[in-house]
């Protein structure tokens, strides 16, 4: 069955291309497309990679040996040198010779985040898994880097990014048309819970292949006190107009606040008209006792309602994605106390895909409510919804989940 499911998951643009373009082998599969990366020095590891290998029926896996991120919170980061030659390296030489690899799984025990990025401009710390999902960007000469000095972070601040060239596509990703990969990781606070994101994944796409929808709801919870903004020219672009291909945008301040709850506005709007079932909250309280929902995106611990039950009673159906605008909601995939709301918190809660990220992102980062949504319900996959959504990578990003997975059955634009 699940060899069925994969031949029929979704136009993915199966002929790999050279760099000249040209078209090369007709790839077999899908799943040929992605390659799982285990860090042999971890059992988790090991068991992750080798369940979704299996699973997904996915004949490319990578063996790295980097420090343990599934046996203390000091190993979830790593530095630059090391992760250049123990994990950076290996994927780059496979990668060179499978030209066809649009998606990279990562999996629970390799670390999360980089630290004394020697070589890398401005901030010290950045998501591997982020940085990963840049790779080579430096070497496509209309790549637009991102220079960031929001006072917030401390007069002497700067740091730099990439502007995502896949942020609010209408084409589904490829490598070899948008550079740089899909990189997601299965991860949770428990190996069962993370092997759990790949049996959601794998029993929402058998309904979605079977053409149902989803009865699930997706909940949008805003927090009114940020305010409201005009919702035209939403989502805004991080590029100002007349940016010449290659140059270099700046963020010189945290966007507004009001533009994501009107951005969830218009994400209620669009699905509503589309008869998908969303809940758009207005009422100022912060929303729980919400079962099987498809999608959640709120302020999290941000919202000065927040009420930490709440947060913990939400529970998801299968294939069910989303994102909070939390600073440093995956700072951690292992038990921890005190701080922001975790994204751990709704992967132990069943959910399927969910955006994090490691440190303060500024709110530019966060998966836009409306493109996530839109991709996500038209049948584009998980990795793709929430790439697509998502404005900057080689930053403070991580996205939790199988990126093939899909939910909703496939619609035209």
């Amino acid at each position: 069955m699940i060899h069925r499911f994969r031949r029929l998951l979704l136009p993915l643009g199966l002929l790999a291309t050279d760099l000249a373009g040209t078209s090369l082998v007709a790839l077999a599969e899908p799943t040929d497309h992605v390659v799982v990366i285990r860090n042999g020095n971890s059992a988790v590891s090991r068991a992750v990679a080798d369940d979704y290998a299996k699973r997904r029926g996915v004949r490319n896996v990578v063996t790295i040996a980097c420090p343990d991120a599934a046996v203390s919170s000091r190993s979830e980061s790593v530095d630059f040198a090391t992760y250049k030659r123990d994990v950076e390296g290996p994927i780059r030489a496979f990668l060179a010779v499978h030209p066809g690899i649009d998606f990279i799984v990562l999996t629970k025990g390799i670390p999360i985040r980089l630290i004394c990025a020697a070589g890398v401009a401005g901030v010290k710390r950045y998501s591997l898994d982020s940085h990963l999902a840049a790779l080579d960007y430096d070497k496509m000469p209309d790549s637009v880097r991102v220079d960031i000095s929001d006072p917030s972070y401390g007069k002497d601040f700067h740091a730099q990014a990439w502007a995502n060239r896949f942020w609010n596509s209408k084409e589904r990703f490829s490598h070899a048309r948008f550079g740089g990969y899909i990189v997601t990781r299965l991860d949770g606070y428990t190996e069962a819970e993370a092997e759990a994101l790949t049996t959601g994944s794998l029993e929402a796409e058998q309904a979605a292949i079977a053409g149902k929808k989803p009865p699930g709801e997706i909940l949008l919870d805003v927090s009114p006190a940020f305010g409201f903004a005009d919702k035209t020219g939403l989502p805004r672009s991080l590029l100002p107009a007349g940016l010449e291909p290659g140059g270099t945008a700046r963020i010189l301040r945290e966007s507004d606040f009001a533009d994501f709850n009107s951005d969830m506005q218009l994400a209620a709007e669009a699905l509503k008209a589309r008869g998908v079932p969303v809940e758009l909250d207005m009422t100022g309280r912060f929303v729980g006792n919400r079962a099987g929902l498809m999608g959640y995106v709120s302020w999290g611990s941000n919202d000065g309602k927040f009420d930490a039950a709440a947060y913990h009673s939400l529970t998801f159906a299968p294939g069910g994605i989303c994102d909070t605008a939390v600073s440093t909601s995956g700072r951690t995939f292992l038990p921890t106390q005190g701080g922001q709301s975790l994204s751990a918190d709704l992967v132990a809660q069943h959910v399927t895909g969910v955006k994090a990220y490691t440190d303060e992102p500024l709110l530019q980062a966060i998966a836009s409510p409306s493109i996530m949504f839109d991709r996500y319900t038209r049948g584009w996959t998980l990795g793709e919804s929430l790439y697509a959504a998502s404005a900057l990578v080689g930053w403070e990003d991580i996205v939790i989940g199988d990126p093939l997975c899909r939910a909703y059955p496939s619609l035209a634009r």
